[in-house]
């Protein structure tokens, strides 16, 4: 059975619903899965200001917050983020970059990694968020795993990318594309670190 957790950072629902669409759709094929959100940086005056955002956070109180101890269990990490200026948004950076004393022991070289995304436009940097991310993976040594072009789903325009599952704000609430992404990139997540755990 392979571990896998999921972490994600969400102001307004977005990439949590995808962050849930990939657990269950995980906890469906077999594995073990966490659903971890990261800690929220932003002021309490912030958050109040925009209702969206407020609700949410109050929707997700009981969603478990990430710790380096969810990355040392698992076979395999999906990440979700929002992007913000075409990179990820600060509180998973600094949740990763917490991450040192794991990588110092090679505690995360190996294991699956792969990224998915919402952005509020269609050209709002949801490959460079995506890419952005890997840069850490290398670092870590983990085994970055995209969609790519493995299912002829993905040539649907709006599928997302090969990068990973990829959502517009602009265009609605998460639908059945972006769940169907979901499900492909899960797939092959899961499949990746079966064959390199031995399950």
């Amino acid at each position: 059975m392979v571990n896998l957790a999921v972490i994600h950072y969400s102001q307004t629902g977005n990439v949590y619903e995808m962050a849930k669409t990939a657990a269950d759709e995980a906890a469906e094929a077999g594995a073990e899965v966490r659903l971890r959100k990261v800690a929220e940086l932003a002021p309490a005056e912030a958050i109040a200001s925009n209702p969206d955002w407020a609700a949410h956070v109050e929707a997700v109180a009981d969603v478990p917050e990430a710790s380096l101890d969810d990355l040392e269990w698992a076979d395999a990490v999906m990440w979700g983020t929002p992007t913000r200026f075409g990179v990820p948004c600060a509180q998973l950076r600094q949740f990763v970059d917490q991450t040192g004393p794991l990588w110092q022991q090679g505690k995360l070289a190996n294991k699956v990694m792969s990224t998915f995304v919402s952005t509020q436009t269609s050209h709002g940097g949801q490959e460079s968020t995506i890419l952005a991310m890997n840069n850490t993976f290398y670092h870590w040594g983990a085994i970055i795993v995209g969609i790519g072009y493995t299912d002829p789903a993905v040539f649907n325009l709006e599928l997302g990318n090969p990068y990973g599952a990829s959502h517009i704000g602009n265009a609605g609430a998460v639908g059945e594309h972006q769940r169907l992404a979901l499900s492909i990139q899960v797939g092959r997540v899961l499949d990746i670190a079966a064959k390199l755990t031995g399950e």
